[in-house]
């Protein structure tokens, strides 16, 4: 059988269910996921020449990794090329391109520093997301950055979250489109602190000067995130999700939820519903912690297709920003964009092509011989057939295929990087 017939087969098994996979494919084709540009060069950005530091760590040493931003552009490019549907990029504020022989500290960036990304956005057809780089600098040496004691620092980050804000609706503006500016910090402790009030109070503080700037609420959509802990600061984390999910819901900006960034036995999956009962949006950063927040590769596994689901079943499709976040440096960083976007989207496919309103009947009359049958039968449809009529409607290579493209790249470009 020929591809396409194999599509009108699978089509029409779910038809039988109520399915339609014609608008399943039509739906999955608009929703964009916003890919973390720093998996392209291990987190290190273009402002700096020091280490990797604030509770993040990249290991491997796969040859190709990104030096500039003209390669990283590159790189993004090509990713994109074997992604179907169309995207977003999620920028940090580290990677500012500045001009010959000039440099300016991160409370000075201005949105000329990213005028370059706009060229490259609209370029490709391409909308950016942006965050603050609370980490990587030397006043984020002692593990506090917004949370600081020390009135200078937090000053300093303070009026560089203010500084990304404006990049931020610079960005919106040029796009024609809401830019998501996701504020997280490093803020915690290696042992246990004397004081957790404080240093939250100051965070809280930080938050509310930087929101008291005048800015567009309808281009800059301010996200706020979480974390249970890092590297040096396994003790306290001052952005716990219990101030963050608070401090959001007063001050009316947007929580944002990292599936790494809770305890192993918590599941942003079932997260999703809550929050979505009393927030108008709420943002996303699908990674896969192993045994911690460890960012690797998202894979095609069971709490991203519930993840998905959710966002699906819960009919909040317009109203999740979804992003990706992960860095692995053993692996070519093409094909781990490449691997971890077609993913997300696999699993949003499986979570439209399943009945979901027979499904929730089903539970809702308490038929649960039922549902459990259905469940389990949905697992051997013929999902890749679906999936593999997405790529082809939509250009880019069909099953592992385009990984020929990866490696061609690789020995034409990627090798040729020393």
């Amino acid at each position: 059988m020929t591809g396409k017939e194999r599509y009108e087969a699978a089509k029409e098994q779910y038809g039988k269910l109520g399915v339609n996979t014609d608008e399943a494919l039509e739906t999955l084709k608009n929703i964009p996921i916003s890919m973390h540009c720093w998996q392209g060069d291990d987190v290190i950005g273009f402002d700096h020449d020091g280490p990797l530091t604030g509770g993040i760590q990249t290991t491997g040493n796969y040859p190709g990794k990104a030096r500039t931003p003209e390669e990283l552009m590159a790189d993004i490019e090509k990713a994109l090329s074997l992604i179907p549907g169309k995207h977003k990029v999620n920028l940090h504020a580290c990677y500012a391109v500045f001009g010959e022989g000039e440099r300016v500290d991160r409370d000075k960036l201005e949105p000329q520093h990213f005028a370059k990304w706009v060229e490259f956005g609209k370029r490709n057809g391409v909308a950016f997301d942006f965050n603050p780089t609370c980490f990587s600098h030397p006043m984020a040496e002692d593990g506090l950055t917004l949370s600081s004691p020390d009135e200078k620092v937090r000053k300093f980050w303070v009026e560089h979250c203010k500084a990304c804000i404006r990049i931020s609706e610079y960005l919106a503006t040029e796009q024609g489109s809401p830019c998501a500016m996701n504020i997280w910090i490093p803020d915690g402790m290696k042992d246990v602190p004397a004081d957790r009030l404080g240093p939250r109070a100051r965070f809280k503080q930080s938050l509310d000067e930087i929101l008291a700037m005048p800015y567009d609420k309808e281009k800059v959509l301010v996200c706020l995130e979480s974390k249970v802990f890092g590297i040096g600061m396994e003790s306290y984390t001052v952005g716990s999700s219990e101030f963050t999910l608070s401090y959001a819901a007063k001050n009316g900006i947007i929580s944002l939820l990292d599936n790494g960034h809770y305890h192993p036995t918590e599941v942003v999956s079932d997260k999703i519903p809550s929050m979505l009962l009393f927030n108008d949006k709420i943002a996303l950063h699908v990674t896969r912690g192993v045994r911690w927040d460890s960012d690797h590769v998202v894979l095609f596994e069971d709490e991203t297709k519930e993840i998905a689901k959710e966002i699906v079943r819960d009919d909040a499709i317009g109203r999740v920003l979804l992003a990706l976040d992960y860095f692995d440096a053993s692996i070519n960083r093409i094909a781990a964009w490449v691997i971890g976007m077609r993913n997300m989207q696999k699993a949003l496919l499986y979570a439209l092509l399943s009945p979901n309103k027979k499904l929730k009947a089903l539970q809702d009359e308490g038929r649960f011989t039922e549902l459990m049958m259905q469940q389990e039968e949905l697992k051997t449809y013929p999902f890749g057939d679906v999936w593999n009529q997405f790529c082809e409607r939509n250009g880019v290579p069909v099953g592992e295929n385009w990984f020929a493209d990866v490696k061609e790249y690789e020995e034409n470009v990627l090798l040729k990087r020393k």
